[in-house]
């Protein structure tokens, strides 16, 4: 059974992202947890939340992660961020899975790889260097972690997508109520000391070749 997550309607303005998971702009949005993971049990398991809301013009989406072993070494947006430190938010945005989706992969550090894809693995098209830019990002650590933090560290990635980014590259479904996207939230960190690959929506053992990109297990957001 694909898991669901009711996304609300922002109630406030958000001028300047901030990273603060408990602000009053948060506050009402509910939190999913990334308990599921992929391979095998990872030695380090680090808890993983995240939270999704919208306005008329954005999608915004912010991570909290309780970690350790905290690595980043990309140094370009669409480098290999899954490699370090990272979170990732795989969505279509409409109901139906067979028109693509994008992976947005984002490490500690702030850095992103932002593709549109229609089959897996398969003809990913990079969200172009100018649509970037108008995506604003907040990162609680800085552009490069390395050596490697071995101490607990917990930390934020906020960032707020443009609707009207997302619509150049597919078939778009403006959020609103009633309306469903898919999507699955992850968690990894390839080349750290302790790699992992947790995440929310549970993907099948049979599946698991296909890592992240399996569509077919993404769960439902349902806008309010």
């Amino acid at each position: 059974m694909y898991k669901k997550y009711h996304v609300p309607k922002a109630t406030k303005d958000r001028v300047k992202l901030d990273g603060l998971w408990h602000s009053d702009f948060w506050a009402d949005v509910t939190a999913v947890e990334l308990t599921n993971h992929i391979i095998n049990e990872p030695e380090h398991k680090p808890k993983t939340q995240a939270k999704v809301t919208y306005d008329d013009k954005h999608l915004y989406v912010i991570f909290r992660v309780e970690d350790k072993y905290v690595r980043a070494i990309a140094q370009n947006h669409q480098d290999m961020v899954c490699r370090d430190s990272c979170v990732e938010f795989f969505f279509t945005p409409g109901p139906d899975i067979s028109v693509g989706y994008f992976n947005m992969e984002v490490n500690c550090g702030g850095t992103m790889l932002f593709h549109y894809q229609l089959i897996p693995w398969k003809n990913a098209v990079k969200v172009s260097p100018a649509d970037l830019e108008q995506i604003q990002i907040f990162h609680s650590e800085p552009k490069i972690v390395e050596p490697e933090k071995q101490q607990p560290t917990t930390w934020v990635i906020e960032y707020r997508l443009p609707f009207d980014v997302l619509e150049k590259y597919c078939e778009f479904v403006r959020p609103a109520r009633g309306v469903v996207w898919r999507g699955n939230f992850y968690k990894c960190a390839d080349q750290t000391s302790h790699p992992h690959w947790l995440n929310w929506s549970a993907i099948d053992k049979s599946a698991q070749a296909g890592g992240f990109h399996t569509p077919k297990f993404f769960g439902t957001l349902e806008f309010e």
